[in-house]
């Protein structure tokens, strides 16, 4: 099988061109960082009846997810670099929708990818007991549930330990993408995110948009004003309207071209 690994800010997958076989089988063996080629997951990419393609989204413990800002602005990227499209303008069937990316070109390569992520909505704040703590977050869908906590000091925020026991919080039938999230001024956040599936990863598009938008529900943010996200990959620009649409531009990299005979 040949793949392709790349990244969007160092949130890295494993991409192949075709309809999947046994994916959670594959994306659990070939994610794996000592064993496989080391990925967060895999994404596969076919045509769609619905849109210009479709991506299917498998994270590293083998489970599907609904979608992916980085992987998706990296769907965008290698269609186009390898020539399946020479369009600029894509809409991309996924299971939380059909997305709409722009991609941005240099020197006939994507270097990076503007995508209109849809309304996410703000289902409100949860307080959680875990296990004796008591802890609020702010609970967004941007087409895959994300619980936002505000802290004052990200250095010192409890990801990794936090993080897995509010993915599978019995509030959070389905798990849950949880970020951590340090408001910097009216148009910057700092945020680390633990992702439902995969654990700690350098960056999370959809994680980047929901913490915008819960910081603009509790006025660290304002609608209308771009926010550079700072990851610990890099930085995310998101964009709220006053309807909840969000938009999402960030780089998009190839690492390498491999092949396997693990699957």
């Amino acid at each position: 099988m040949h793949f392709t690994k790349m990244h969007g800010l160092g949130n890295d997958y494993l991409y192949v061109y075709g309809e999947p076989e046994n994916p959670s089988e594959n994306s659990v063996m070939l994610s794996e960082r000592h064993f496989g080629a080391g990925s967060d997951g895999m994404i596969w990419i076919s045509p769609s009846d619905l849109a210009d393609f479709k991506m299917r989204i498998f994270n590293a413990d083998g489970s599907e997810a609904m979608m992916c800002g980085n992987g998706i602005r990296c769907v965008g990227k290698y269609v186009y670099d390898k020539g399946f499209t020479d369009k600029k303008q894509l809409r991309i069937e996924t299971l939380s929708g059909i997305k709409t990316l722009s991609l941005h070109v240099t020197d006939g390569r994507v270097d990076s990818v503007t995508v209109d992520m849809g309304r996410a909505a703000v289902l409100g704040d949860l307080t959680l007991d875990v296990d004796g703590q008591i802890i609020t977050c702010t609970h967004v869908s941007v087409g895959n549930p994300h619980a936002v906590i505000f802290v004052d000091d990200i250095k010192n925020a409890p990801l990794t330990v936090l993080g897995p026991k509010i993915e599978h919080h019995e509030a959070f039938p389905d798990g849950v993408n949880v970020e951590f999230v340090q408001p910097v001024s009216r148009n910057e956040l700092r945020m680390r995110v633990w992702e439902r599936g995969s654990g700690v990863t350098m960056a999370c598009g959809t994680g980047a948009c929901a913490s915008t938008m819960a910081a603009i529900k509790k006025g660290f943010c304002r609608y209308d004003l771009p926010v550079s996200v700072h990851l610990d990959g890099g930085t995310l620009e998101i964009s709220v309207t006053p309807d909840n649409n969000v938009t999402m531009t960030g780089p998009a990299k190839t690492i390498y071209e491999g092949e396997t005979d693990l699957c």
